[in-house]
């Protein structure tokens, strides 16, 4: 695997108020823990056209599940670009089987990728991250070929906010703790929002798709709370105390009953431009 120069770590385009320090090597390894669901590979197959995809660019690649994950569907070669070193690190490890896979760190909107050298670019959980929208589309705009995809995946609040169920646990966070409502509407970019600024970086031939996705099957109940009480992959659980969290936890535990195995689900929104 490659890396290229550290890119200064200090930019202002990344809000969301996070509580989970990206940059601490205690989560290197918070977004390496499982493998992408079987659901949005064939998503993926169906969006684009694996055979025409040479260069594939992973942007915010986290701990690099989806930059395997693309490699494992047929594209050839595969760079994640991330801002946090250790999480790199992570992913590096993660990946290290795959020798078309390579990793370097930068930012969204200054990723240090050639112009024109991509022929795909995923987003996936990345744009609730950024303030400005536009920049970020401008630096995809530049990477990718005349022609090139841009897949975003993400969740917009319509997503977030769907009722708690044994399949979307997410739901019974907001249900708990009304609070966390807000802190989703400040960091969710809306549909609208995403595809005007799509349209102003120059993008095209725009598309909206829905995915539910597998986040993770738990042989119990008590292996799904154990999960939530380690906030491993979960940034906004970290909004919550660790007394909030046990009672978020006892939330969970009278509401879905007894189950001998739980299969947690997502509702994402796939945003498709054309360059």
């Amino acid at each position: 695997m490659t890396c290229k120069a550290i890119i200064n770590y200090n930019n202002k385009n990344y809000g969301g108020g996070d509580a989970l320090d990206f940059h601490s090597k205690d989560n290197m390894y918070s977004y390496t823990n499982r493998e992408a669901d079987a659901a949005w590979k064939e998503k993926m197959k169906a969006l684009i056209d694996i055979h025409s995809i040479h260069q594939a660019a992973d942007i915010g690649c986290g701990g690099g599940i989806y930059s395997k994950a693309l490699a494992d569907i047929g594209i050839p070669s595969v760079s994640g670009v991330d801002y946090s070193k250790p999480i790199l690190a992570g992913a590096m490890k993660h990946c290290s089987n795959y020798s078309n896979i390579s990793f370097q760190p930068g930012y969204a909107d200054d990723t240090g990728l050639e112009s024109d050298s991509a022929d795909l670019i995923l987003s996936r959980a990345l744009i609730h991250h950024i303030k400005d929208l536009g920049s970020v589309f401008a630096e995809a705009y530049r990477i990718l070929k005349s022609g090139g995809c841009y897949i975003i995946q993400d969740r917009t609040l319509d997503d977030c906010l769907l009722q708690g169920s044994n399949e979307h646990i997410r739901g019974y966070f907001f249900e708990a703790f009304p609070k966390l409502k807000e802190f989703e509407k400040e960091r969710r970019h809306s549909s609208d929002n995403i595809k005007l600024s799509l349209q102003q970086a120059g993008f095209k031939k725009m598309e909206e798709h829905r995915l539910w996705e597998i986040r993770k099957t738990y042989k119990n109940k008590q292996a799904l709370l154990d999960d939530i009480q380690s906030r491993a992959g979960r940034s906004i659980l970290h909004e919550l105390s660790d007394t909030e969290l046990a009672a978020l936890m006892n939330y969970i535990d009278q509401s879905i009953g007894d189950k001998e195995e739980i299969v947690e689900k997502d509702r994402w929104t796939l945003f498709k431009a054309i360059k």
